[in-house]
């Protein structure tokens, strides 16, 4: 990553400037990828920036992209207290659907299966 981009983006007090940041360079910022998502992760309080890459990155190229959407998940579920973000990433990752197979997918992935269990405390899977 090029020292102006660093400094634009240390000035990032929310997520908002990465997310545009990835937003208006995928496919070529893809060698910083990683700095991206670290730097989103490390000023995004809430979990809404990192909620909507990760929602991002799975519309774009979910195979591609599948190591990092895995990492903003992780974050937006520890990050997102209130759960404003999370039902919109649930049903954006792995569809509206997602109720009907949640014993599958939580046997599949310990991100869906953590999501589903903080939207359903009481719920069986």
């Amino acid at each position: 990553m090029d020292e102006e981009l660093k400094k634009k983006l240390a000035a990032d007090t929310d997520g908002l400037l990465t997310y545009e940041y990835i937003a208006n360079h995928i496919g070529v910022c893809d060698d910083i990828m990683k700095d991206l998502v670290q730097n989103m992760i490390n000023v995004d309080s809430t979990g809404q920036f990192v909620a909507s890459a990760a929602r991002y990155l799975a519309a774009i190229e979910p195979d591609e992209y599948a190591e990092y959407i895995s990492t903003l998940i992780s974050a937006a579920i520890d990050k997102d207290r209130e759960r404003k973000y999370l039902p919109d990433l649930i049903s954006g990752i792995w569809g509206s659907d997602y109720k009907d197979k949640a014993a599958e997918l939580s046997a599949a992935d310990n991100n869906f299966r953590r999501i589903y269990k903080r939207l359903n405390p009481t719920g069986a899977l």
